[in-house]
């Protein structure tokens, strides 16, 4: 089974950058998408349905903004959209399709880049979210939560970890965030089970030639249950084309739909 993950930064910019072409081409299972930036009734050109998949958009109330998505070859059992509060629903930011026993979610979590108060807006809801991930793990349930994640975890994930320590992020809060997330709630850093090498990244900033010079963080994830942990085969970035600021994080599991 491929995963692929991509935070698209406006699912219509991605397309005419070549998007549906690359992704016809990479044999995907499931396919979640974040920033679609996008209403659904926007989305009318048949290249937003592609060919092959069924294709489910949760779209932000704020048009232009957030917004997810998930393509899959098998007809989901369920689509679920938001997790039933207000902040999470309003924004577009999570959408779940099941599977017999696996859930795969598309999920955006807030940046808290463009001012404190956002920051601590981010921290809350990263906050309130812990009710709702330990719930899913009381479940029988497996778990793939895809998805930009706009925090690093570690120093091997970010190229320049002691100048980031008060940006949003890459705080030192955040880092215990994530800590709590792959240990005491127990869900696991699927790319990490099979690639610890360093400058492993997924998102580069516009400013000062961060692409070119490598200067990124890894903030796109799958997040897995332990149950999957021994299905990961294997992880790549794709960065041969740009679509976006990110790059589509893709994993194959020993896992059949």
């Amino acid at each position: 089974m491929r995963v692929i993950s991509v935070n698209t930064n406006g699912i219509r910019a991605a397309a005419k950058k070549g998007f549906f072409e690359w992704l016809a081409r990479q044999k995907a299972d499931v396919v979640c998408i974040q920033e679609t930036k996008a209403q659904e009734h926007q989305l009318s050109d048949g290249i937003f349905k592609p060919k092959g998949f069924h294709c489910y958009y949760f779209d932000a109330e704020k048009k232009g903004y957030s917004g997810v998505a998930i393509y899959s070859k098998k007809e989901p059992d369920k689509v679920t959209n938001g997790l039933g509060w207000g902040r999470m629903d309003s924004e577009g930011r999570w959408i779940q399709a099941d599977f017999g026993k696996l859930s795969v979610v598309s999920f955006y979590l807030p940046s808290g880049s463009a001012s404190e108060e956002r920051h601590a807006d981010k921290m809350k809801f990263m906050k309130r979210l812990e009710k709702d991930l330990l719930a899913m793990r009381r479940k029988k349930r497996e778990y793939i939560i895809c998805g930009d994640w706009n925090t690093v975890h570690k120093e091997i994930d970010i190229k320049n970890w002691k100048s980031n320590q008060k940006n949003s992020g890459c705080t030192p809060a955040e880092h215990e965030w994530l800590d709590w997330l792959f240990g005491k709630a127990g869900f696991v850093d699927a790319f990490r089970v099979v690639n610890q090498k360093p400058d492993q990244y997924t998102w580069w900033s516009n400013r000062g030639n961060a692409r070119a010079n490598n200067v990124g963080w890894r903030i796109d994830y799958h997040v897995i249950t332990p149950g999957l942990k021994d299905k990961v085969l294997k992880a790549s970035v794709y960065k041969e084309k740009w679509f976006s600021d990110h790059a589509p994080l893709t994993i194959d599991y020993d896992y059949k739909l």
